[in-house]
Protein backbone atom coordinates (compact mmCIF):
# COMPACT_ATOMS: atom_id res chain seq x y z
CA UNK A 1 0.00 0.00 0.00
CA UNK A 2 1.33 3.40 -0.94
CA UNK A 3 1.58 6.25 1.56
CA UNK A 4 0.09 9.67 0.98
CA UNK A 5 1.97 12.04 -1.31
CA UNK A 6 1.77 15.77 -0.68
CA UNK A 7 2.91 18.48 -3.03
CA UNK A 8 4.98 21.28 -1.55
CA UNK A 9 3.06 24.58 -1.41
CA UNK A 10 4.56 27.67 -3.02
CA UNK A 11 6.56 29.83 -0.64
CA UNK A 12 5.15 33.19 -1.70
CA UNK A 13 3.01 35.04 -4.20
CA UNK A 14 3.14 33.76 -7.74
CA UNK A 15 4.74 36.52 -9.83
CA UNK A 16 2.19 36.19 -12.65
CA UNK A 17 -0.85 36.25 -10.32
CA UNK A 18 -0.38 38.78 -7.50
CA UNK A 19 -3.33 39.27 -5.11
CA UNK A 20 -5.41 42.42 -5.38
CA UNK A 21 -4.96 43.03 -1.65
CA UNK A 22 -1.66 44.14 -0.09
CA UNK A 23 0.50 41.59 1.72
CA UNK A 24 1.03 41.22 4.56
CA UNK A 25 -2.22 42.44 6.13
CA UNK A 26 -4.63 41.56 8.89
CA UNK A 27 -8.14 40.30 8.18
CA UNK A 28 -10.77 38.12 9.87
CA UNK A 29 -12.36 34.74 9.23
CA UNK A 30 -15.70 35.07 7.46
CA UNK A 31 -17.46 31.93 8.77
CA UNK A 32 -17.98 29.84 11.90
CA UNK A 33 -16.11 26.95 10.28
CA UNK A 34 -12.97 27.54 8.21
CA UNK A 35 -10.56 24.83 7.09
CA UNK A 36 -6.83 25.50 7.42
CA UNK A 37 -4.97 23.33 4.91
CA UNK A 38 -1.30 22.36 4.62
CA UNK A 39 -1.21 23.59 1.01
CA UNK A 40 -3.11 25.90 -1.37
CA UNK A 41 -5.88 23.66 -2.68
CA UNK A 42 -8.62 21.23 -1.71
CA UNK A 43 -6.31 18.31 -2.51
CA UNK A 44 -4.21 19.20 0.53
CA UNK A 45 -5.23 17.77 3.89
CA UNK A 46 -7.00 19.86 6.50
CA UNK A 47 -4.61 20.59 9.35
CA UNK A 48 -7.02 22.54 11.55
CA UNK A 49 -10.65 23.72 11.57
CA UNK A 50 -11.28 27.18 12.97
CA UNK A 51 -14.66 27.52 14.67
CA UNK A 52 -14.60 31.20 15.52
CA UNK A 53 -16.09 33.65 13.01
CA UNK A 54 -14.34 37.02 13.21
CA UNK A 55 -11.03 35.57 14.41
CA UNK A 56 -8.20 37.85 13.29
CA UNK A 57 -5.53 36.34 11.05
CA UNK A 58 -2.48 37.74 9.32
CA UNK A 59 -2.51 37.10 5.56
CA UNK A 60 1.08 36.95 4.35
CA UNK A 61 1.18 34.95 1.09
CA UNK A 62 -1.09 34.15 -1.84
CA UNK A 63 -1.35 31.51 -4.54
CA UNK A 64 -4.25 31.71 -6.99
CA UNK A 65 -7.42 31.83 -4.81
CA UNK A 66 -5.65 30.65 -1.65
CA UNK A 67 -4.18 32.77 1.14
CA UNK A 68 -1.55 31.70 3.62
CA UNK A 69 -2.50 32.91 7.08
CA UNK A 70 -1.09 32.98 10.60
CA UNK A 71 -3.18 33.16 13.78
CA UNK A 72 -2.30 34.72 17.14
CA UNK A 73 -0.82 31.40 18.33
CA UNK A 74 1.54 31.29 15.34
CA UNK A 75 -0.29 28.47 13.53
CA UNK A 76 0.10 28.83 9.75
CA UNK A 77 -1.73 27.31 6.80
CA UNK A 78 -3.75 27.94 3.68
CA UNK A 79 -7.35 29.19 3.52
CA UNK A 80 -9.64 29.79 0.54
CA UNK A 81 -9.79 33.56 -0.06
CA UNK A 82 -13.60 33.48 0.16
CA UNK A 83 -13.31 32.55 3.84
CA UNK A 84 -11.41 35.77 4.65
CA UNK A 85 -13.15 39.11 5.30
CA UNK A 86 -11.47 42.53 5.26
CA UNK A 87 -13.01 43.45 8.64
CA UNK A 88 -10.50 44.12 11.41
CA UNK A 89 -10.41 42.56 14.86
CA UNK A 90 -7.89 41.95 17.60
CA UNK A 91 -7.30 39.27 20.24
CA UNK A 92 -6.56 40.36 23.81
CA UNK A 93 -3.15 38.98 24.82
CA UNK A 94 -1.43 38.15 28.09
CA UNK A 95 -3.55 38.81 31.16
CA UNK A 96 -6.81 40.56 32.01
CA UNK A 97 -6.62 44.00 30.38
CA UNK A 98 -8.27 47.26 31.39
CA UNK A 99 -10.34 49.01 28.74
CA UNK A 100 -10.11 52.76 29.25
CA UNK A 101 -12.61 55.52 28.41
CA UNK A 102 -9.89 57.49 26.60
CA UNK A 103 -6.45 56.75 25.13
CA UNK A 104 -4.80 57.53 28.46
CA UNK A 105 -3.85 55.12 31.27
CA UNK A 106 -5.20 57.67 33.79
CA UNK A 107 -8.67 57.68 32.22
CA UNK A 108 -11.56 55.73 33.74
CA UNK A 109 -11.61 51.97 33.34
CA UNK A 110 -14.88 51.09 31.58
CA UNK A 111 -14.40 47.30 31.41
CA UNK A 112 -11.89 44.50 31.68
CA UNK A 113 -11.11 41.99 28.93
CA UNK A 114 -9.94 38.42 29.46
CA UNK A 115 -7.07 36.98 27.36
CA UNK A 116 -8.47 35.50 24.14
CA UNK A 117 -11.37 37.93 23.85
CA UNK A 118 -11.94 38.98 20.24
CA UNK A 119 -12.81 42.64 19.78
CA UNK A 120 -13.70 44.71 16.73
CA UNK A 121 -10.83 47.06 15.90
CA UNK A 122 -12.21 50.57 15.38
CA UNK A 123 -9.00 52.60 15.17
CA UNK A 124 -5.36 52.74 16.27
CA UNK A 125 -3.10 55.71 16.57
CA UNK A 126 0.15 55.79 18.46
CA UNK A 127 0.22 53.33 21.37
CA UNK A 128 -3.58 53.03 21.73
CA UNK A 129 -6.35 51.17 19.89
CA UNK A 130 -10.08 51.77 20.21
CA UNK A 131 -12.05 48.53 20.34
CA UNK A 132 -15.61 47.25 20.69
CA UNK A 133 -16.26 43.93 22.43
CA UNK A 134 -19.79 42.89 23.34
CA UNK A 135 -21.13 45.87 25.32
CA UNK A 136 -17.71 47.36 26.09
CA UNK A 137 -16.19 50.17 24.05
CA UNK A 138 -12.95 51.88 24.81
CA UNK A 139 -9.19 51.96 24.48
CA UNK A 140 -6.50 49.31 24.99
CA UNK A 141 -2.77 49.65 24.56
CA UNK A 142 -1.61 48.35 21.20
CA UNK A 143 0.88 46.10 23.00
CA UNK A 144 -2.01 44.30 24.77
CA UNK A 145 -3.61 42.95 21.59
CA UNK A 146 -2.71 40.87 18.53
CA UNK A 147 -4.02 41.86 15.12
CA UNK A 148 -2.45 45.22 14.36
CA UNK A 149 1.09 46.09 13.28
CA UNK A 150 3.29 48.14 15.65
CA UNK A 151 3.35 51.29 13.48
CA UNK A 152 0.06 50.83 11.63
CA UNK A 153 -2.56 53.59 11.71
CA UNK A 154 -6.08 52.18 11.52
CA UNK A 155 -8.99 54.53 10.88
Amino acid sequence: MLGAVFLAPPAAVAADNPPAEPLPRFATLRADEVNLRVGPGKRYPIEWVYRRKGLPVEVFAAYETWRKVRDSDGTEGWVDQHMIAPARAVVVQGEVREIHAAPDARSAVVARAQPGVIAKLVECSGPWCRIEAQDARGWLKRSEVWGVYPDEDVR
